[in-house]
């Protein structure tokens, strides 16, 4: 088998990544879902995998059997170390390029090199004793260990330690008088450092503050260190001119496949560590049943995994939700009160879909979802005075580009349409919106105050409900059951000022 990429088993699998995130990233949240996963490995650039959605069922399990073994504490140890080995090779070659002295360059250039095969070696031992089966994680060891048998690695290695240690062997005494320093060929002298912590190891009256200076790290040499290196260097010619023709052999000893895996698993590391971070606050997460054929789809305990990030962070727990489909059912129609969830379920609907897409793990016991082609969202903006369009026609004008663009294989997601328009308009034209929608036979989740749109073909009436001994309490829960009429009339008594609220507050006492 031949290694291509820890994210694409063929090439013709690897989707064009965006250049910027799609306009249905902010509706959905999914911006915020990226930039969780993406914290703190700014360096990888990871988030053009993250606007490249998958095409095809095996692609996806491709991506699902590598994490599935990355989950194990060893493989996912084993490559965490490796990745750290590596994070700090590319760090001591970035010092080799910012500094200026020609020795201190070449140091740093051996340190890089060094971390580089250290990393490369300690990762093929590892994953040769774990045996992962799946076939990109298998057939990466496989490359792997004929990189690290080969003679090219192989010299590096061999080369890289016999410059370190003829480095290590070159020591030289510094004799310090007044203003002025020499440099001569260490010759055996006493080590004095032992013996001055011996004379006052008696001073030693337990835990004291500590007064010494801590001397800061300079990656470069000041000129009195520079004067004494190139004393050094002259000492020990052939050690140094030994190390500067094995850096102008070696500036380029990356392999490319090795640099791509390093960046490539990532991608998978940084989704189980949010997940993980999720795990711990008691929600689920699974591996979804992919289907490029089936529109039945439906999720156990389900949730808006943006809202879940952000009430981790205020130690607070999203409620989850179950939803189906079976047979021709397309289209969920969203009823309820206003704050009682609906949104969050319609989002939570497209996010379970398109983290999906990418091979990701998606929130809930269990999921069976569908691959789509394309997501489309509409939800409500404010009026913009410069394209002098009223709010139902902007309405139109977004809703009629979308409904121009999906296919049977899309996902709609739409959020109070026509809610600027008077009841009867906005029963007609959700109506002949959701008509169109079942005629295409895609699948959509369509939050509205309408119970008249709850009845069409193909649509599913899911309610969000409240508490049965009080009404005014949001559960958050969303229920499959007609819709009863009480949603839009609490949304008109609302929007008027009479409310049982309001109206108590206006009746003087």
């Amino acid at each position: 088998m031949t290694f291509h990429s820890i994210l694409f088993e063929r090439p013709e699998d690897g989707a064009e990544p965006g250049r910027a995130d799609p306009d249905y990233f902010v509706d959905l949240n999914l911006n915020q879902i990226v930039d969780a996963i993406l914290a703190g490995r700014e360096e990888y650039a990871l988030r053009p995998f993250f606007l490249a959605p998958l095409r095809s069922v095996d692609a996806i399990k491709y991506r699902h059997e590598i994490m599935q073994e990355l989950e194990t504490p060893g493989l996912h140890d084993a490559v965490q170390s490796f990745a750290r080995k590596m994070s700090a090779m590319r760090r001591f070659r970035g010092i080799s390029d910012r500094v200026v002295n020609k020795q201190v360059k070449e140091g740093w250039l051996l340190n890089s090199v060094e971390a580089y095969c250290e990393a490369v070696d300690r990762l093929a031992r590892d994953l040769v004793a774990l045996n992962p089966k799946s076939r990109g994680l298998s057939s990466f060891l496989e490359y792997l260990k004929k990189y690290a048998e080969s003679d090219g690695f192989t010299s590096l290695g061999a080369e890289t330690k016999k410059v370190r240690a003829d480095l290590s062997a070159s020591k030289y005494s510094l004799l310090v008088r007044g203003n002025q320093f020499s440099v001569r060929k260490y010759e055996g002298e006493a080590e004095y450092s032992a013996e001055v912590e011996k004379t006052f190891a008696k001073f030693k009256q337990g835990a004291v503050k500590d007064y010494r200076i801590e001397i800061p790290e300079y990656l470069d040499v000041n000129h009195i260190e520079e004067a004494a290196l190139e004393f050094v260097a002259r000492m020990y010619p052939e050690v140094f001119q030994g190390l500067e023709s094995y850096c102008a052999k070696h500036t380029g000893h990356l392999d490319k496949t090795i640099a791509k895996f390093d960046r490539e698993v990532q991608f998978y590391l940084a989704d189980l560590d949010l997940v993980a971070q999720l795990r711990a606050t008691g929600l689920h997460f699974c591996y979804p049943e992919v289907s490029d054929k089936s529109k039945e789809v439906s999720s156990d305990e389900g949730f808006d995994q943006a809202l879940a990030i952000k009430l981790m962070r205020e130690n607070s727990s999203v409620v989850p939700n179950d939803f189906y489909m079976r047979g021709n059912e397309r289209i969920f129609v969203v009823n309820g009160p206003n704050q009682g969830g609906k949104t969050t379920f319609a989002r939570a609907f497209a996010q379970l879909h398109y983290m999906a897409s990418l091979g990701c793990l998606v929130p809930g016991r269990e999921a069976r979802l569908f691959l789509f082609d394309r997501i489309f969202t509409h939800f409500e903006r404010e009026e913009n005075l410069n394209d002098l369009r009223s709010k139902l026609e902007d309405d139109l004008v977004r809703v009629h580009s979308i409904l121009d663009k999906c296919t049977p294989n899309s996902i709609i997601v739409v959020n109070e349409l026509f809610s600027s328009s008077a009841l009867p308009d906005a029963v007609f034209l959700g109506k002949k919106v959701l008509e169109r929608i079942i005629r295409l036979d895609s699948l959509c989740v369509y939050v509205t105050f309408l119970d008249e749109l709850s009845t069409l073909e193909k649509t599913v009436s899911l309610l969000s409900t409240v508490r049965p001994d009080n009404p005014e309490v949001c559960t958050f829960k969303i229920e499959r059951r007609p819709a009863d009429g009480i949603a839009y009339a609490q949304a008109i008594a609302n929007k008027y000022e009479l409310s049982y609220e309001r109206i108590k507050g206006r009746i003087k006492p």
